[in-house]
């Protein structure tokens, strides 16, 4: 596993990371002993990335997480991060950069992760009722305080990141890409660059989708969370597996899966990138892995192109309410 660097500052992380979210809610049932032996399964091939956050669950994400490392802490580059608000029931609060809540997050992360540091942590979601050089002061003070060692922004735009980045350096920003989600590329993988911060892509698989597995909503297991998101829905369901046909025709000439080719796309996109697809299963894992290695060259980069243009994903990316929180 190669590694790439994210942001000026020293980050530097295996080519690919593991998205551990899945492990605990929103994409079915979980199984902790089949995630934790994901965790080391990907550990032993190389992946040093793990990315959890304290909402995932809420709050059983980082025990699990903190219980596999356990023993290979000094393995990993732990990313984590705060600011969606929830309670233990479940129900939600609301996004929150208020500083003492940050100071307070961090504590509680570092508590349930059992650690005395963590290497990348993330303001989650935008609090716009704060301004972004308070919650990233805040932040700033838990570098200086040890308990963190890098920063980042989750689904921030352009001058958000720009603020936040004058404040204290940035060292990743977080946001959704994939063959169907390249809204990044209006402005934010620019502004990123211009900036010299990393770029780590979650959902690099359009939540599944790209992997071709789901071929209708009843495949879809029960209490999954996708079953409600506007992308799976009735006819954008339908207008949404013409790409997916498309790219496995692709990856079919090719002789590896889709998931294989979509991963690898995106990894092609440029060095500072680094998707961090999830999975709760060793099989999906070592998959996932056999595209790091894997080189697209420019006629099929502009082949996919056409295939899946800028905006090509028929329904928004989350329901009305989340899709607010984004991009602020």
């Amino acid at each position: 596993m190669e590694a790439r660097t994210l942001g000026k500052q020293g980050l530097t992380v295996s080519a690919m990371g593991l998205g551990c979210m899945g492990m605990s809610e929103f994409y079915g049932q979980t199984d902790d002993a089949e995630s934790i032996a994901t965790i080391h399964r990907a550990i032993d091939l190389g992946v040093t990335f793990l990315d959890t956050a304290d909402m995932y669950g809420p709050f059983k994400n980082e025990r699990l997480v903190g219980k596999a490392i356990k023993g290979r802490r000094k393995e990993v580059v732990l990313a984590t991060k705060f600011g969606n608000e929830r309670r233990d029931d479940g129900s939600w609060v609301g996004v929150n950069g208020r500083p003492e809540y940050v100071k307070w997050a961090c504590d509680q992360s570092l508590q349930r992760l059992g650690v005395d540091e963590i290497d990348l942590y993330y303001q989650h979601r935008v609090d716009t009722t704060v301004p972004i050089e308070d919650t990233v002061g805040a932040m700033s003070d838990l570098v200086r305080a040890g308990k963190v060692l890098f920063l980042g922004l989750s689904e921030a735009a352009p001058n958000t990141i720009r603020r936040g980045h004058a404040t204290h350096p940035i060292s990743a920003l977080q946001t959704e890409y994939s063959l169907w989600t390249r809204d990044p590329e209006d402005d934010v993988l620019a502004t990123v660059r211009e900036l010299g911060i990393g770029f780590v892509a979650y959902s690099p698989l359009g939540r599944g989708f790209l992997t071709g597995r789901f071929q209708t909503l009843e495949d879809i297991p029960e209490g999954d969370y996708r079953r409600n998101a506007p992308r799976f829905q009735g006819e954008n369901f339908k207008k949404n597996l013409d790409l997916v046909e498309k790219v496995t025709e692709i990856a079919s000439e090719l002789k590896i899966t889709a998931t294989q080719l979509a991963l690898a796309w995106v990894m092609a996109q440029g060095t500072d990138i680094v998707p961090i697809p999830g999975t709760k299963r060793i099989k999906y894992l070592e998959e996932n892995l056999r595209a790091a290695s894997m080189k697209l060259d420019s006629n099929l980069l502009a082949r996919l192109d056409e295939v899946a243009p800028k905006g090509i994903a028929a329904g928004a990316r989350y329901p009305e309410a989340a899709m607010r929180a984004v991009h602020k």
